[in-house]
């Protein structure tokens, strides 16, 4: 028997290159491949961790487990195609981040351009997803 939400979670998808705070209030995102642009641009397939714990951009302390309720929601801030070639987007955010506060940016459910389903985590050991606020 074929349990779907395994082949969901190891489906090809977008891995998360790299995390930098670009603005105050704003952190690009690299990711390695391009992404579709609905499951990308979706701020609720984002959660933020920050070793302060809840604040400034942060969604979670470090020990929380990700749920949908302590995601990125649109009143806290919103995501963008930032150029063509839909590998880097924008996060710009309403409050701006704490000056060196760790944070940790962690996407999930980003599907593949032209793709759909995708149920996992796009970050992986090699990814640059952590910055120290400026």
């Amino acid at each position: 028997m074929i349990n779907n939400d395994v082949v969901r979670q190891n489906a090809p998808h977008p891995l998360l290159l790299e995390s930098r705070q670009v603005a105050s209030n704003q952190v690009l995102l690299t990711y390695d491949q391009a992404a579709d642009l609905a499951s990308a641009t979706e701020i609720s397939n984002y959660w933020i961790r920050s070793n302060m714990g809840i604040n400034g951009v942060a969604s979670l302390g470090m020990s929380e487990a990700l749920t949908s309720t302590n995601a990125i929601t649109p009143d806290n801030g919103m995501i963008t195609p930032y150029d063509p070639t839909k590998r880097v987007y924008l996060m710009t955010f309403r409050t701006n981040v704490i000056r060196g506060v760790l944070y940790i940016v962690l996407p999930c459910f980003v599907n593949l351009e032209g793709r759909t389903g995708f149920r996992g985590e796009n970050w992986g050991p090699f990814s640059k997803n952590g910055f120290i606020g400026l």
